[in-house]
Formats: C-alpha cells, structure tokens, sequence
C-alpha cells in the first residue's frame, strides 16, 4: 500500500467540504454506496446516533453525512431528535436523495439544544464548496473539530489500486468503546453492507477501541464506512481488511496524540498474553492509568507505575515473568528482564531520560505466558487536560 494525500477525497466517488468560522462548524460528505457503521456503548446516546443508526439499518446504504461541531444534541428529549431527522431532511432535499440515506452527526457540548436555523442558514454555504480534493478534505476535516488542535485525516492506495480515507475528530472525553470521536471512512472498492460491517467492526476493536484520552465515554461516538464501488474492484478481503485497519490506526495514533493538553504520544505495547482480551486490558490500563501519564509528562522513569497498572489490569500475569522497555522507536532501554531489574549505569539512565522526553514513549511489555498481542495508545496528563476541561462551556 501507498499514501494518498487528500484523505477521504482521495477515494473515488466523494466530494466533500466543511466551514467553522467560530465554535459552530458544518460539514458535509456526498458519496453514494453500501456502508456500515460502529456507534458508542455509552447508554445516554446522542440524537444524531439514533437517526443514523436507524438509516443504516433500513438498507445499508449510505448517500451523504452532514456533521455539526459546537453542540453534541446529546440530552436533549424529543427535541433533539427532531432537529436530528430535521438536519438529514435539509440535506436530502438540496440532494434529491431520501432522507434515510442521510447519516447525521454532531460533537461539542452535551445538554444544549441545537440550533437549526444556524444549520439551515449554512449548508448551502457548504454545499457551494464541495470539491473532490484535498481542500474539500481538509475543510470538512477542520469543519468538525471541537478542542482538537489539528484536523485528522489520512488515506492510503492498496496494491490491487483500491483506495482508503477518512477523517476524524478527538482529543478528549476518549475512552472507547470509543470516545467523542468521529470518524468517516470510505473506499472506492465494490463490497457489501455485510462485508464492511464485519471489517469496520475488527478495524475498530485494533484502532480507536484501543485509544485512552482520560478515560471518560462519549455519548456520540460514531464511525462510518462507505464503500462508492467506483473502481468496480472487490479486493481480496485480507488485503482491504490490513488496509482498513492500517487508517483507522492512523487516525487513533493522531487522536492520542491530540488529547487536551498534551505533549507526548504514548504507545503501549503488549506480547506475550495468554490472550488477545488479557494483552489489550494490559495495554489500555497502562496508557489509561493517571500515574503513569503523569510520570510521562513530568519525564519521569518511574516505571513501577507501568507494572503497578499491568497488575491492575484484571489479565493473567506473573511478576517474575514480566519484562518492560521504554523506547522512543530509536533508542530502547530495557529495564526489567523475567522479573529481574537491570543495572542501571549512567549510559543507560541518560538513554532512558532522552526516550522520557522524546515526543513518542513507546512502553513495552512482555508477559511470557502466551502469543497473543496487543497494542493501545494514550497522552500524557498535563496541566491543561485540567485547565481546558474546567473551563470547556466558558
């Protein structure tokens, strides 16, 4: 596979743009095709979610997504599910498509009632942009971000010459299943409903189901994948499977390393796992756990908090078994070797305090009992995490 440049408008078939000239944002993504799609487990679910899980379900199809930043309608009754239906039916009317082929998805403050008018007022604003290139891509992209600091988009060409993008928005309340992320996926490869249903669902679990910001679950956590059929090519399931996994992994690494406040991505890495269930538990306590992101932040090799957290983590381990590295991908400092602790001479200790302050920590974990892996992906915890969150609706 090859990078592409214009995330999800690398794909055939999909035009899109997106304005945000304050805290409000509006985006929209035209693209006609079999789509499927993973919503929060969180049990207080957005308006758009219901909308839009019940367009899927009627058909499998998807025509368009219309996307709001700047309010969740989360918590908002009979109202915010009028104003969700009422978002759909603006869009399928100026397309000329049924409203149940319209997917619908908002992101901001939660308990707030939406203005329509604004929406209203806008999309033909909106729809004037539409564009298949990487500015219509990075407008939509921008479009729905709330406290993230970048936009978040990625795109990639199989070998068969299918091509791969999205976009998506997070930086905090990120604890999948999954986090206030969203994320819109498309391909231009021929498949079914079926098919990318059961792809998405194993992309997600490897990608932004592994992702921790602060541990708290959104409740309008939405992922889509449309597939136009534009090439007329059904690739070998393995290969699009790797090529899915392999975006949306991209895009959970930029939503870590977008957390509020943060300075540093952390990587966890897990072998050795009895199972695949007990290596991603282990994986997520550590890059979960507040001692530990602290410690990263503060440059501090207290690695017992990463054992600490390891032990925590409801997997089967045994301590005189378990092994631990820091790495910054170039240098790596082994520190425990099957329970023993490594000497530390001053080489080594000044390795470890450049990989502390490198702005990738990778944390590796080897738990010796069986072959099954895993990897997660967190931040650290900053002064800011607290002073943007405290100060969010003000």
């Amino acid at each position: 596979m090859k990078a592409k440049d214009s995330g999800l408008c690398a794909v055939k078939g999909v035009r899109a743009f997106g304005i945000k000239p304050g805290k409000m944002g509006l985006a929209i993504i035209v693209a006609e095709g079999n789509a499927a799609g993973v919503f929060t487990r969180n049990k207080v679910i957005a308006a758009p979610l219901i909308v839009t899980r019940e367009a899927l379900g009627k058909n499998g199809k998807l025509a368009a997504v219309i996307a709001n930043s700047g309010n969740a309608n989360a918590f908002t009754g009979e109202q915010g599910l009028a104003d969700a239906r009422e978002m759909a039916s603006i869009l399928s009317e100026r397309l000329g498509v049924d409203s149940d082929l319209v997917a619908v998805a908002s992101t901001g403050v939660i308990g707030r009632k939406l203005d329509i008018g604004w929406i209203r007022d806008n999309v033909d604003e909106v729809m004037n942009g539409f564009a298949a290139s990487p500015q219509g891509n990075s407008h939509a992209a921008r479009a729905i971000m709330t406290t993230d600091t970048f936009p978040k988009m990625t795109a990639i060409e199989l070998d068969c010459g299918v091509c791969i993008g999205g976009i998506a928005k997070g930086s905090g309340m990120i604890e999948p299943n999954m986090g206030t992320m969203l994320g819109f996926v498309y391909t231009d490869a021929a498949l079914s409903s079926d098919v990318l249903d059961e792809c998405l669902k194993e992309a997600v679990d490897r990608s932004f189901n592994m992702v921790v910001v602060d541990g708290d679950t959104s409740t309008n956590d939405m992922v889509l994948l449309t597939a136009t059929g534009a090439t007329g090519i059904s690739p070998d399931i393995n290969e699009f499977k790797a090529g899915l996994e392999h975006v949306l992994v991209d895009l959970a690494k930029q939503i870590a390393k977008d957390g509020e406040g943060a300075t540093r991505l952390i990587e966890a890495q897990v072998t050795g796992a009895v199972s695949e269930e007990d290596a991603r538990l282990v994986a997520k306590a550590i890059v979960r756990s507040p001692l530990v992101k602290s410690a990263i932040f503060g440059k501090d090799p207290n690695w017992g908090r990463v054992v600490a957290a390891a032990g925590s983590s409801g997997a089967e381990l045994e301590q005189d078994k378990i092994s631990l590295a820091f790495s910054n991908g170039v240098d790596t400092v082994y520190l425990v070797n099957e329970g023993k602790i490594l000497s530390e001479d001053k080489e080594h200790l000044t390795k470890l305090e450049a990989i502390m302050g490198s702005s990738e920590v990778i944390i590796m974990v080897g738990l010796a009992l069986g072959s099954a892996n895993a990897k997660a992906w967190g931040c650290d915890l900053t002064y800011d995490y607290v002073r943007i969150n405290a100060e969010y609706t003000t």
